[in-house]
């Protein structure tokens, strides 16, 4: 397990991180969100021992985690940092070894992942002569070929088209199921959703946000209700609760106070003729984010 207790993180007078406290079990992924400034790197570089917490305390099973705890960690960056001039295989050697695998576990690790990728006739070519995709790849490769206790994903889809987003998810499917801790970061909340049970958004450093990501749609009234039927925008925006009609292609979308107007809108709609949908759906994390966080920036 990886524990994060009451940790605070000063730059000279700047708060960067206040009071953060989270855990994430093994086996798990936990989303840790936030826009640009609001912590997100600073936390990854204690958990990394790259900085020393002005107060509280980080352990990885247990253990407070210096170099030796260091090499259990997988760290996927936001910001790129291969070494262009290096060959793949040159590169994943250096980096591996630093992690104290041994030259053959590493070559036979990395044969293993370019074939995965369906890469593997990158092995010898300089890392400067890849796209932006096939980089993203040994980036990726680079964080898990020692088969770390704990990963780091710092927008780990960057640059990824959808064929290769899906190779991805495939793989951090597998090491979640064979016990891997991954803490995901994205701006792209689809993904959170799609990967994460619990989640902590962060700003300017302080958790506005924590918990089940099912606990915490639910505790929005808020909804949406998805329909296709003849029904009039303008007589539709009349009733009482909607916020705001969106027509999207053949769906009408509702937007609703409270769910407590969803029967009586659902009275008014199986009047209209040709109804072939009324669904009710949570917002979306990115709605509950952009709330959230719009609503703190404001004030």
């Amino acid at each position: 397990m990886l524990k994060v207790e009451n940790v605070t993180k000063y730059y000279d007078d700047f708060k960067a991180v206040d009071n953060l406290s989270f855990e994430v079990n093994k086996g798990e992924i936990f989303g840790l969100l936030g826009a640009n400034g609001a912590g997100k790197t600073t936390t990854f570089r204690m958990i990394m021992n790259l900085l020393e917490p002005t107060s509280g305390k980080i352990t990885l099973n247990g253990q407070v985690i210096n170099y030796d705890i260091t090499d259990k960690i997988g760290y996927l960056t936001e910001e790129r940092s291969l070494l262009l001039k290096l060959t793949v295989k040159e590169l994943m050697i250096y980096y591996a070894s630093l992690k104290g695998m041994v030259k053959e576990d590493i070559e036979n690790e990395l044969k293993k992942w370019l074939k995965r990728f369906k890469i593997e006739e990158y092995e010898n070519k300089k890392i400067k002569e890849l796209s932006k995709g096939n980089k993203q790849k040994i980036q990726f490769i680079s964080a898990i070929i020692h088969k770390p206790e704990l990963l780091i994903l710092d927008e780990p889809f960057s640059g990824l088209d959808p064929i290769n987003v899906d190779m991805f998810i495939e793989v951090i499917n597998e090491l979640k199921e064979n016990g891997t801790m991954i803490i995901f970061s994205s701006h792209q909340m689809n993904h959170v959703e799609l990967f994460c049970e619990k989640l902590m958004i962060l700003d300017h450093g302080k958790t506005i946000l924590k918990g089940n990501l099912k606990d915490i749609k639910s505790n929005y009234d808020e909804r949406k209700i998805l329909v296709k039927a003849d029904a009039s925008k303008t007589e539709l925006k009349k009733l009482k609760g909607v916020k705001n009609v969106l027509i999207k292609g053949d769906e009408i979308e509702l937007s609703i106070e409270d769910k407590k107007y969803v029967e009586s809108i659902f009275k008014y709609i199986t009047k209209c003729k040709n109804v072939t949908k009324f669904e009710v759906v949570e917002l979306s994390l990115h709605e509950i984010f952009t709330k959230e966080v719009g609503v703190r920036n404001e004030e």
